[in-house]
């Protein structure tokens, strides 16, 4: 322990003075849905986009950044994540409204994006209250639920390059497709604009109650997860894939495939990184024995294997 706050310290040493707060050696488990995960070796809480963009252009060139939001579809290894994990906190998460747009910053929760469209009577973005995660996160992943995605509503975004300069990027610049945007990973999203369509807000509320019924019924959402494991591949569901693989129920020492969705994967109390993602691993080999199809990860895997090198997820 004493090496780990050492280099951490060090680390500290060498980065540039910001508004924010910088915090050496913080464990993630509690940050994440799936509550495991090494530390981080510098969390970085920025004051603003300014005091990130000063982070960012005056950091040594040698120090990887990695940006997490509400983790809710991440997974960080036991190993811990090295260099500097950035957070966006209460000034990214504003949100207004003006006429039919939606601008909301990256750390606005999807659910309440949705309630603020609620109450001003704009329909559209109603599948954002399924999605249990940040606007920053659902632009680097174009994320979708309930038959809808964010490029379905997004008009632009707003990126902050690795020089610290921001940008306004249109839709079909961003390369968006299923589960992917082509935007840099060492770019990060500040913000988005959604556009909404003018509606009757009991309708509106209707359609998210039934998300937010259909969610409950189907999905694991009482216990540690980290959300869609795989995405679907083409013309077939994860779910159904799993399932016929016999893979419901399944469990690696803590993780387990959840009963009620068989494409979430459960911590069921004493699970580590590694448990979730050798059952992941686990559950990929006996898809592909039985059907042929590899399944590709959805949720994002960042750090390092305990007593391992670095590793990425993909």
């Amino acid at each position: 322990m004493t090496e780990v706050r050492t280099v951490a310290h060090a680390l500290l040493d060498r980065l540039p003075a910001v508004r924010g707060r910088y915090t050496a050696n913080v464990p993630m488990g509690p940050m994440t849905w799936f509550k495991v995960g090494g530390p981080a070796e510098v969390v970085f809480r920025p004051a603003d986009e300014e005091d990130l963009a000063v982070f960012l252009a005056c950091k040594p060139a040698d120090v990887p950044v990695t940006v997490l939001g509400l983790a809710s579809n991440v997974l960080v290894r036991d190993g811990g994540v090295p260099g500097v994990v950035v957070r966006l906190g209460r000034g990214f998460a504003r949100i207004t409204v003006t006429g039919e747009e939606v601008e909301a910053g990256a750390a606005a929760l999807d659910l309440n994006v949705a309630r603020v469209a609620l109450d001003h009577g704009l329909s559209g973005l109603e599948f954002l209250s399924g999605i249990p995660g940040s606007i920053g996160g659902a632009l680097r992943m174009n994320a979708g639920a309930f038959g809808a995605e964010l490029g379905d509503v997004l008009t632009q975004a707003r990126v902050l390059d690795p020089a610290g300069e921001a940008h306004w990027v249109a839709r079909d610049d961003l390369g968006l497709g299923y589960r992917r945007c082509a935007v840099p990973d060492n770019w990060i999203f500040l913000g988005a604009r959604l556009r909404g369509c003018p509606d009757d807000p009991a309708t509106i509320a209707r359609r998210m109650q039934e998300i937010r019924v259909m969610r409950e019924a189907n999905q694991p959402t009482r216990t540690p997860t980290g959300g869609s494991t795989f995405t679907n591949p083409p013309g077939t569901r994860a779910w159904q894939l799993i399932d016929q693989a016999g893979c419901r129920g399944l469990r690696f020492g803590g993780a387990m495939v959840s009963d009620k969705h068989c494409n979430f994967l459960v911590n069921t109390g004493s699970a580590t990184a590694a448990d979730l993602e050798g059952l992941g691993e686990t559950v990929r080999v006996r898809v592909r024995e039985a059907s042929g199809i590899d399944l590709k990860w959805e949720i994002r895997r960042i750090g390092k294997t305990s007593g391992h090198p670095e590793e990425s997820g993909g």
